[in-house]
């Protein structure tokens, strides 16, 4: 007959070299090797009167009551172990069993256990004698390790409440960043500049959290202006409300809206605030509200400037010149070539619901926005989509003046809105003078024609040629126009 202690430290032996080896590679069928070991090793031990729940047999020889107590103990603290795997396999999926630190306490306590019953069951120890003695010790322990026992508790208020989750991108005593690891003892952050920030869990426990990622389809953009006090607060208003409906990449549902946030003798502070439905928009949309308010408050004459300086001069420039200026089209005129062509602009004025130019409409003027918003629609295979609005200093219908082209996009007030209109004949001299201002229309014109392409709205058949739609155009431009360049 074998010795039973040799083959229970064989099962040891075989259950250490699969756990070191992560053999089986799948985790479930490697914990079901490791029980069925396990069992074996059960068998061996009750089989051959080592009891794990009373002290270990032959007294007479202190070898083998040794190598008996080594096994017993043993099996306590292998059991703690798969105990532990078996419930983390058990409730992997469970809402309590997403952080770390739930893990770890609960393989703390379970090994605490098995500690102390092996010490009473194996080793014959008193438990209470044991428990009376180390007490001073653990008091001298606990005062020592204070701050990290106020740290893990912590921790278990975080992972109880659930505050946040792995993953998510939170606010944390002023730090901003995606939560990576939560543990006893702090929380890491990954800032946005790619920077690692420990947070101990007593500092988050006690800190005012921001969690940018709940929920988790609306995210509020916010951004703050300060104007002088003498500019009409409904003026502003009225603006940056524009401004709000100009922007159509946030949500509808809570609505975006302004408001004054306070008021001094030196200023007040206006707050804009849209939602987004994803935290990824948040850099994209701030970007675009900071323009658009820009542009709304220039078009109702309300300027940005230093507060704490007098305002300067008013320049001698006129409305309409600066509205030529800034079109991109004309940044690079003089101001005499601006002024000769804001004399030649027409006022057209629409309310909310207007048609401004249909889809199939072939201008021969260009359009530019002085005021509101106007709504660009395309009608592609899968309905009609809105690619863009048109505010303050933009312009549309190049197609119509380069090359006789239709707009290919409906046009549609979304509030009152004053466009101003620049006939192609009035255009022809300032192209033959100025042939940049050709080449940037040809530009931006193939641009806007590659993303209807995109939008699944093919071009016009002619169009398409074995050249580039940029050399088309150019073409177009120098025949409609009798350029020579």
């Amino acid at each position: 007959m074998k010795d039973p202690l040799v083959i229970g430290f064989a099962l040891l032996a075989v259950d250490i070299a699969l756990w070191r080896a992560g053999l089986p590679r799948q985790g479930t069928l490697r914990l079901v090797l490791r029980l069925v070991i396990f069992a074996f090793y059960s068998a061996v031990l009750f089989g051959y009167g080592m009891n794990p729940l009373s002290p270990a047999p032959w007294p007479e020889s202190w070898l083998r009551h040794l190598g008996a107590q080594i096994l017993e103990v043993l099996w306590w603290l292998n059991g703690a172990r798969l105990l532990t795997q078996s419930l983390d396999a058990v409730f992997v999926s469970r809402s309590w069993h997403k952080e770390r630190l739930f893990q770890d306490v609960l393989g703390a306590l379970v090994f605490l256990a098995a500690a102390v019953a092996s010490l009473a069951f194996v080793l014959n120890i008193p438990v209470r004698g044991l428990a009376a003695t180390s007490g001073a010790l653990a008091i001298v322990v606990g005062l020592a390790i204070q701050s990290t026992l106020s740290d893990v508790f912590a921790g278990i208020v975080l992972n109880t409440t659930e505050p946040y989750h792995i993953g998510n991108w939170v606010s944390v005593d002023g730090v901003e960043g995606q939560v990576m690891e939560m543990n006893w003892r702090a929380t890491h952050l990954l800032t946005s500049q790619g920077n690692i920030v420990i947070v101990p869990n007593s500092v988050a426990a006690k800190a005012k959290i921001v969690n940018n990622s709940r929920p988790s389809t609306l995210h509020g953009v916010s951004i703050t202006l300060e104007i002088s006090p003498q500019e009409r607060p409904a003026r502003v208003l009225g603006a940056l409300e524009q401004a709000l409906v100009g922007i159509g990449t946030v949500l509808k549902t809570p609505a975006p809206y302004a408001l004054v946030k306070s008021a001094s003798v030196d200023s007040i502070r206006y707050e804009v605030t849209a939602y987004v439905d994803d935290m990824a928009k948040k850099s994209a949309v701030t970007n675009e509200l900071y323009d658009l308010c820009y542009r709304h408050l220039d078009a109702a004459g309300i300027e940005l400037r230093p507060l704490g300086v007098p305002a300067p001069p008013q320049s001698g420039v006129d409305r309409l010149q600066r509205l030529l200026g800034r079109v991109e089209l004309f940044r690079t005129l003089q101001v005499d070539e601006l002024a000769g062509l804001s004399s030649k602009m027409s006022r057209h004025e629409y309310q909310a619901g207007d048609l401004v130019v249909g889809s199939d409409a072939v201008t021969d003027y260009l359009m530019i926005v002085e005021s509101g918003v106007v709504s660009v629609e395309v009608t592609t295979p899968s309905g009609v989509v809105e690619p863009v609005r048109l505010g303050p200093g933009d312009a549309v219908g190049e197609a119509g003046v380069l090359a006789g082209l239709p707009v290919r996009a409906k046009l549609i007030a979304l509030t009152q809105t004053v466009i101003y209109r620049l006939n192609k004949t009035d255009l022809t001299p300032v192209l033959k003078r100025r042939p940049d201002i050709g080449q940037q229309m040809c530009q931006v014109l193939s641009q806007r024609e590659d993303k209807l392409l995109q939008l699944g709205s093919p071009p016009e058949a002619q169009v398409v040629t074995e050249r580039s739609l940029f050399d088309w155009l150019r073409d177009g431009m120098r025949k409609l126009h009798d350029l020579t360049i």
